[in-house]
């Protein structure tokens, strides 16, 4: 299989000068992320660019202090500071249907979830928002929420309601031994099924300097280029990155195959849903509009 050119090779002055401006960019270490960075973090990303890993919520507070310069960023990150943020057309994590790790662990139907506890995890924050939509507005319960780290704590063993677990930890989660006899409800599925909408959990934003708009564009279709790489070799790269990401090839291929990473007219539709419904539970603001690059 081809990999992606190697950089030419410059002088090692030449190389500390592009490395000086390099252009810090956010990256989410789970695998629903590597398809659209899959040839920077398969071939290595060029010396003008820095990969920084974080959980959603720890890069959209990167990138609301301006340490990193375009991240995959919660989407309602995009609402609650639409006045600071563009968004990179045509890039998205998203779903139709089911997620596969966007997952609410339950010790009970969801629809008997008024007045327990449901737990969430600090690492997210778009998926929070759906978990409150789909219980509240959807199923109209109101559980009482407490926060937990997914990383370190089991709050169905300490007597939780439900959970909602997300990236690679809800993956591993759902065949845990920990959580036999209970049932998991996608929260990609929930919404599709009630909103007849794709879902978009992260998008691609930058701040607002248009002083840094060339840079962001050759940003913009290196990703685009990353993400026709990953479709043109999904198969060989499952092999390849399985191992390190913790899943089997034949599975990490499945899920890949099963999201979408396309921001279209489509996928717009269920965010500027998704804003709306926020808007009505207070998370954020009222969208007017979502504001490109």
């Amino acid at each position: 299989m081809a990999r992606p050119s190697p950089a030419r090779s410059l002088s090692p002055a030449t190389t500390r000068q592009r490395e000086a401006k390099a252009l810090r960019l956010g990256h989410i270490p789970y695998a629903n992320c590597f398809p659209v960075h899959a040839a920077l973090l398969d071939g290595g990303p060029p010396p003008d660019l820095e990969l920084v890993p974080g959980t959603p919520a720890e890069l959209n507070a990167l990138l609301s202090a301006g340490k990193v310069a375009v991240a995959p960023a919660s989407s309602i990150e995009y609402a609650r500071n639409q006045d600071r943020y563009r968004v990179l057309r045509g890039l998205a994590i998203g779903s139709v249907g089911d997620a596969q790790s966007i997952l609410l662990e339950l010790a009970t139907r969801p629809q008997d979830l008024a007045g327990a506890v449901v737990a969430l995890p600090t690492a997210s924050a778009t998926s929070v928002v759906l978990t409150r939509i789909l219980l509240e507005l959807r199923l109209e319960v109101s559980p009482q929420y407490r926060w937990f780290d997914q990383e370190r704590e089991d709050p169905c063993a300490e007597g939780a309601a439900a959970a909602l677990w997300i990236g690679d930890p809800a993956v591993s989660r759902q065949v845990s031994p920990a959580a036999q006899g209970r049932s998991f409800m996608d929260l990609g599925r929930a919404w599709t099924e009630w909103s007849g909408l794709p879902f978009v959990y992260a998008l691609w934003m930058t701040g607002l300097d248009v002083t840094r708009d060339p840079e962001l564009r050759e940003l913009a279709e290196r990703l685009h280029a990353s993400r026709s790489f990953f479709h043109a070799h999904d198969r060989e790269l499952a092999l390849r990155h399985a191992g390190p990401l913790g899943q089997r090839p034949e599975w990490l291929l499945q899920y890949w195959r099963s999201l979408r990473y396309d921001l279209d007219d489509r996928a717009l539709a269920g965010l500027r849903r998704f804003f709306d419904l926020a808007a009505q539970l207070g998370e954020a603001p009222a969208v007017a509009e979502v504001r490109f690059v």
